[in-house]
C-alpha cells in the first residue's frame, strides 16, 4: 500500500510527522514544486518524500489536507479515481448553502467520482495531530466515517499503524455529521481529544 498527503500546510505536516514517527513512507505534494517542499519534508524524516502532484497521486491512498476550496483542483488532476482511496482530512469553513445542502464530505466525494471515500483525521488541531498519539497507556482517537464499509477498514488499519485508535462513526450523513465543520456549524466531536485505553 502506498500513501500520499496532498497539502503541506499545518495539517499535512502534522500527518507527515505521524508517518515519519512510524517509518512509513509517504509522498507529500502541494501547489508548490517538490523542490520547494523537499527541505521541510526531509526535516520531518527520511520517509517523507516531496513529489509533484501528478507523481503523488500515483499512491493507492491519498489524504486530502488542502484548504477546502482547492479540493476540486486536486480532483481534476486525475481522469479517474477508480481504485483509489481518498481520506478527507479537510474542514469546510464555508457557509452550508455553498455545499448544496450536503455535509462537506458528501460534497467533496462528488468531485472524486469512483474513489473509495473516507472522512478522517480532521477533528483534531494540527499540533495535537502531530504529537505522539500514545498517551498514558492509551492511544489518541481518530474518527472515521464513510458510506463504504470496505473503504473504512484499510483506513482504520492505517490509523492503527500510525499509533491512533480508530473509531468508526458509520456513514457520512449519520455519525460522520459529528465530525463535520461547515460554516459556523461544528460537529459535536470536533476538537474532542479523546483516548482509548489498552484492553
Amino acid at each position: 500500500m502506498s500513501y500520499a498527503i496532498v497539502g503541506f500546510g499545518k495539517v499535512g505536516q502534522a500527518l507527515a510527522h505521524a508517518f515519519a514517527r512510524k517509518n512509513i513512507k509517504v509522498a507529500v505534494a502541494s501547489r508548490r514544486p517538490p523542490e520547494a517542499l523537499a527541505p521541510q519534508a526531509g526535516a520531518i524524516g527520511p520517509t517523507v518524500v516531496a513529489k509533484s502532484l501528478r507523481d503523488a497521486l500515483e499512491a493507492d491512498t491519498i489524504i486530502l489536507a488542502v484548504p477546502f476550496g482547492e479540493h476540486r483542483e486536486v480532483a481534476r488532476a486525475l481522469p479517474s479515481w477508480k481504485g483509489k482511496t481518498v481520506i478527507d482530512a479537510m474542514n469546510a469553513l464555508v457557509p452550508p448553502e455553498e455545499l448544496d445542502g450536503l455535509l462537506s464530505s458528501a460534497f467533496v466525494a462528488k468531485a472524486f467520482s469512483g474513489a473509495k471515500f473516507v472522512k478522517g483525521f480532521n477533528h483534531l488541531i494540527a499540533a495535537t495531530l502531530a504529537a505522539d498519539p500514545t498517551v498514558e497507556g492509551g492511544h489518541r482517537v481518530v474518527f472515521l466515517s464513510g458510506d463504504d464499509e470496505d473503504a473504512i477498514a484499510p483506513v482504520a488499519a492505517l490509523a492503527k499503524q500510525l499509533g491512533f485508535a480508530p473509531v468508526k462513526l458509520g456513514k457520512l450523513d449519520e455519525g460522520g455529521a459529528l465530525v463535520h465543520a461547515r460554516g459556523r456549524i461544528w460537529g459535536q466531536l470536533i476538537f474532542q481529544d479523546l483516548f482509548k485505553k489498552e484492553q
